[in-house]
C-alpha cells in the first residue's frame, strides 16, 4: 500500500484530546508505509511533542469553540453559549478555508477528535472522515439547559489577583432550550457528515451516529441522582455493531446540475482501545523512579517506595503562588487525627493561602502560546472558601467507586496551639509518609522570585516557601511517568487523567463537574476498570483531602502495587497499531471503491 496523507483535527478544549491524538498519531507513524500526519489544532504545539518527534506536522488553526470553565469544575453556561454563537457565525468561512487546505495538501482522509468543523470540511473536499472520541460537543452543549444548578464558584466574591477588585460570581442559570436547539443542531449536523466512528473507552452516547439515545442530553441524566438513566447505561454496554445508525450524507455534486455523489461505504461504528501515552521504560525500576523524583526536586531520602505520592492536577488551569503562607512542621507520626480542625481551618493563614493556590483560578489560554503568568484577567478565590452549605463539621463528603465501608464519626477534643499548623496540614495529606506534587503552576520561578524579594518588602523567606512535603511539577512534566510514581491522583474527571490512571492503576480522587456530560461515561469506566473517590467541592476548597486520599489508597493499593510489579499491563502499543492498520485499510478500501464507481 502506498503512503497516505491524513489530516488529524484535535479539539483545543482540554488536554485529554491532545494526549490521545498524540498517542494515535504515533501509532500511525509507526507503521511501515511512512504515512504523513498533519495535526490541526488550537492547542499549543508542545502538547503534541511525542507525535511531532515521530514526524507529525503541526498546524495551528481555530477549529472549534470551547466550554468556558472559570474553575476546573465549574462551567459558565452563558459565556460558553456566547463563545459558541460567535464561532458559528464564522463556521461557513472556516469550512471553506479548511476544505481548501485539505485540497492543497492532497489529504486522503480526515480524522477528528472531536472537532465537528473537520467533517464539514472533509465533506466539501469530498474525502472520507473518521470520528475518534468518547463524546461529542453537541451532547456537551445540550446539557446546559438541565434544571439542576451548579454552585457558583464557592458562593464567594471572585477577586482579581492584581488589584483585588471584587466581582460578583456569575449565577448558574440554565440556558433555555429555545436558545440551545438551533446551536446544538448545527454541531450535530457537522458530526452527521462523519463516515466512521471509533468509540473510545469511557464513552457517552454519540447521537450523530446512533439514532437512539437522541438529543437533548438532558434526557439521559436523572437530575436527582445525577447519574445516567438505566436505558442509557444499557445502550453503552451494547456492541456498536448492533446500533441503528443515521445514514450517510452524499458528497456534493461536481457541478450544479449533477446529482449528489453516493459514498462508496456505509457509515459504521466500532469500539476502539484505550488511547494513552506510554510511560518511559525504566519508570518502574528503582533507578528510573529515583531519576524522575530527582527531576521534581524530591530529596533522595524520599525516593523509596514507602513514600506515598499524591499528585494534584486540575488540567487546563493555572495555579498561583499565595500572597502569604507559613510552612507547617511535618508531624512525625504516620497516623494523624482528622478531627477538631474546623475552627483552625477557618483561621489558619496557611490553609487560606493554599486554598487560594489550589483553587485554580484562570483558564489556560486556549492557544497555549506561552507559559506566562497572566495579569489582570486572573480570577482569584480569596481565603479559605466557605461553601453555601457545609457538610458534617468532622467528616468531608465523598463517595467511592467501587463503594467502600462508611467511615465512623470522630469525637471532638482539644489540641495545643503549637500543633495547629500540623493539624491543618493533616487535613490535606493522610500522614507523614505522604508528599504532594502539584501540577499546573504557571511558572515555578514565580515562587523563587517572590521568596528572594521577601526581605525587600519586609517579609521573610519562610512566608513564600512551599509547605513541607509539597513540590511543583515542571510545566512540561511527562504525565505518564508521574502517574507511574503516583499513589493517588486528585483532580477533575477528563479522558487524559482517567486513561492514565486506568493504565497505571492509580486511584483517582475527583471533584465532579455534573454539567460536563462526558463525566458520566468516565465514571462508568472508573467503576469498571479503576478506583474513583468523589470529593465534594466543599471538602476540596477547604483543603480537607486526607480522608478521601486515604480511602482511595486503601481501595486501590493492591492493584497499584501489582501494576508496579508488572501485572495489569495490556499491550497498549499492539492495540494502537492494530487500530491504526484498520483505519489505513478502511481508507484504502474507500479509495478503491471510489475508483471502481468512477470507471
Amino acid at each position: 500500500m502506498s503512503p497516505l496523507c491524513l489530516a488529524y483535527y484535535c479539539s483545543g478544549h482540554g488536554f485529554g484530546h491532545a494526549t490521545r491524538v498524540s498517542a494515535f498519531a504515533r501509532h500511525i507513524l509507526s507503521l511501515e508505509e511512512s504515512h504523513t500526519v498533519y495535526i490541526v489544532s488550537s492547542a499549543p504545539k508542545r502538547v503534541f511533542a511525542t507525535a511531532t518527534a515521530l514526524g507529525a506536522i503541526y498546524r495551528s488553526a481555530e477549529i472549534d469553540p470551547v466550554i468556558l470553565q472559570p474553575l476546573a469544575y465549574h462551567v459558565d453556561r452563558q459565556k460558553s453559549i456566547h463563545v459558541l454563537e460567535s464561532f458559528l457565525r464564522k463556521k461557513d468561512q472556516k469550512v471553506e478555508e479548511e476544505a481548501q487546505w485539505l485540497r492543497e495538501v492532497d489529504a486522503d482522509c480526515v480524522l477528528s477528535d472531536a472537532a465537528f468543523l473537520a467533517f464539514l470540511a472533509a465533506h466539501k473536499a469530498r474525502i472520507p472522515s473518521v470520528l475518534i472520541t468518547n463524546f461529542t460537543f453537541d451532547s456537551i452543549y445540550s446539557l446546559l439547559s438541565i434544571s439542576f444548578l451548579e454552585q457558583s464558584p464557592s458562593q464567594h466574591l471572585l477577586v482579581d489577583s492584581n488589584n483585588s477588585t471584587h466581582h460578583p460570581p456569575e449565577p448558574d442559570t440554565p440556558v433555555s432550550e429555545e436558545t440551545l436547539l438551533p446551536l446544538v443542531q448545527q454541531i450535530f449536523e457537522g458530526y452527521r457528515h462523519a463516515d466512521m466512528l471509533l468509540i473510545l473507552p469511557g464513552a457517552i452516547p454519540i447521537p450523530s451516529f446512533s439514532i437512539s439515545p437522541s438529543l437533548p442530553a438532558t434526557q439521559w441524566v436523572d437530575p436527582s441522582s445525577r447519574l445516567f438513566e438505566p436505558e442509557v447505561v444499557s445502550h453503552l454496554i451494547q456492541d456498536p455493531l448492533t446500533y441503528t445508525l443515521h445514514p450517510s450524507i452524499p458528497f456534493p455534486p461536481n457541478h450544479p446540475d449533477a446529482p449528489p455523489l453516493t459514498k462508496p461505504k456505509h457509515r459504521s461504528a466500532h469500539l476502539a482501545p484505550l488511547l494513552v501515552r506510554p510511560p518511559n521504560d525504566d519508570i518502574y525500576t528503582p533507578e528510573g523512579r529515583s531519576r524522575f523524583l530527582s527531576s521534581l526536586g524530591v530529596s533522595n531520602d524520599l525516593h523509596d517506595p514507602t513514600t506515598k505520592i499524591l499528585v494534584v492536577s486540575f488540567g487546563g488551569q493555572v495555579f498561583h503562588k499565595p500572597s502569604r503562607s507559613h510552612t507547617p512542621s511535618r508531624p512525625e507520626s504516620p497516623s494523624r487525627p482528622h478531627f477538631e480542625l474546623e475552627d483552625k481551618l477557618k483561621s489558619n493563614s496557611f490553609t487560606r493561602a493554599l486554598s487560594q493556590e489550589l483553587n485554580l483560578l484562570s483558564r489556560v489560554d486556549g492557544r497555549g502560546t506561552s507559559g506566562q503568568v497572566f495579569g489582570s484577567s486572573h480570577i482569584f478565590v480569596p481565603g479559605a472558601p466557605a461553601p453555601a452549605a457545609m457538610p458534617s463539621p468532622t467528616l468531608p463528603s465523598f463517595t467511592t467507586i467501587p463503594p467502600t465501608p462508611t467511615l465512623g464519626e470522630f469525637s471532638h477534643g482539644s489540641v495545643s496551639a503549637g500543633q495547629e499548623n500540623a493539624d491543618v496540614c493533616s487535613l490535606m495529606l493522610p500522614d507523614a509518609s505522604w508528599i504532594a506534587v502539584v501540577c499546573g503552576v504557571a511558572d515555578s520561578r514565580e515562587w523563587q522570585i517572590k521568596r528572594s524579594n521577601a526581605g525587600a518588602v519586609g517579609g521573610t523567606s519562610e512566608d513564600n516557601e512551599l509547605p513541607e512535603g509539597f513540590y511543583i511539577a515542571p510545566r512540561d512534566v511527562y504525565m505518564p511517568d508521574l502517574m507511574a510514581v503516583a499513589d493517588v491522583l486528585l483532580g477533575k474527571l477528563g479522558y487524559g487523567t482517567v486513561s492514565e490512571c486506568v493504565d497505571s492503576c492509580t486511584p483517582f480522587v475527583y471533584v465532579s463537574r455534573p454539567l460536563f456530560v462526558e463525566e458520566y461515561g468516565l465514571r462508568l469506566l472508573l467503576e469498571r476498570e479503576g478506583v474513583g473517590v468523589e470529593m465534594s467541592r466543599e471538602a476540596y476548597e477547604a483543603g480537607e483531602w486526607a480522608l478521601a486520599v486515604s480511602d482511595a489508597w486503601r481501595a486501590g493499593a493492591k492493584r497499584k502495587l501489582e501494576r508496579r510489579a508488572g501485572k495489569h499491563a495490556p499491550d497498549r502499543h499492539a492495540q494502537g497499531l492494530k487500530m491504526a492498520r484498520d483505519v489505513i485499510t478502511w481508507v484504502n478500501e474507500w479509495a478503491t471503491l471510489t475508483n471502481v464507481c468512477s470507471t
